[in-house]
């Protein structure tokens, strides 16, 4: 099992990046609250992964915290529930938001996750109740090679953190972010574009 890369980020695309450690290309697939957090291509970070064993194929997914891993691990232990649809509701929500929705029952906003009906918003309700308790926070974020442990985090995750706190749904959150301009850069123009797309709706 691998449990970690560390490397150079070659490429990036969601949800798919290229992490280059030690000569080897190693193609992963993140979440957007992974992608949010990622340096610009070139930069040395470290990622926990999760290795899924098909018939067809070897899928290495990777996360910017070990509670993101953990997460997902326990998303695949839920019936009918795949690595793709945990992917999904990792780039829709994070994970924080995602335990309230579990301890709220919040099946409403369960269901705004693409891929996810009422049934299976019901089933996560009920199956990740109890595997929920006492999910602390464990994890570090994206980091560069040799960090000090301290999470790194980029304007993306610091708009969609604001925009949470504001009251806004993580996965209205997600659509307005894809909808600010590419010029945008800081953390203040990231918010501003996505409030004014929030406002032309």
């Amino acid at each position: 099992m691998i449990g970690f890369l560390r490397g150079r980020l070659t490429a990036k695309q969601p949800p798919q990046l290229v992490i280059d450690v030690g000569g080897v290309g190693y193609e992963l697939e993140a979440p957007m609250s992974t992608f949010y957090g990622l340096p610009a291509a070139g930069a040395e970070i470290h990622l926990f992964t999760h290795l899924v064993v098909r018939e067809d194929a070897h899928i290495l997914f990777g996360f910017g915290s070990e509670r993101e891993r953990r997460l997902f691990r326990e998303l695949l232990k839920v019936s009918n529930v795949g690595p793709k649809l945990a992917l999904a509701l990792l780039s829709g929500l994070t994970v924080d938001a995602f335990l309230m929705c579990i301890e709220a029952q919040d099946i409403d906003t369960l269901v705004r996750t693409p891929g996810v009906g009422r049934k299976t918003a019901e089933r996560l309700v009920v199956e990740m109740r109890d595997r929920v308790k006492g999910f602390g926070d464990t994890g570090l974020a994206v980091l560069p090679a040799g960090g000090t442990g301290e999470a790194s985090i980029g304007p993306q995750a610091e708009a969609f953190s604001a925009l949470v706190a504001l009251g806004y749904k993580p996965a209205e959150v997600t659509r307005l972010l894809k909808a600010v301009d590419a010029s945008a850069q800081t953390t203040e123009e990231i918010i501003r574009g996505a409030l004014q797309a929030a406002a032309s709706r």
